[in-house]
């Protein structure tokens, strides 16, 4: 799923940069494409930082759940 959200905002901020080139490029322009590629690399580092992130251990000290018990 990672893989399909970082191709979307590739795809995305490419979208936005060639309708900014439509009429010529300036420093509003080449501000927002700054904007766009922050923000995309904020994303894609989050995705990765999620992926990587330890998962919970559960408490030794707590007594472990009656899984033959029914609901």
């Amino acid at each position: 799923m990672d893989d399909a959200k970082r191709a979307y905002r590739e795809t995305e901020e490419t979208a936005k940069e060639a309708w900014r080139k439509r009429d010529g490029e300036d420093l509003a322009d080449k501000v927002g494409n700054f904007g766009d590629d922050v923000r995309k690399d904020v994303g894609n580092l989050g995705d990765d930082l999620a992926r990587e992130r330890p998962r919970p251990v559960a408490d030794p000290s707590l007594p472990a759940p009656d899984t033959n018990r029914p609901r």
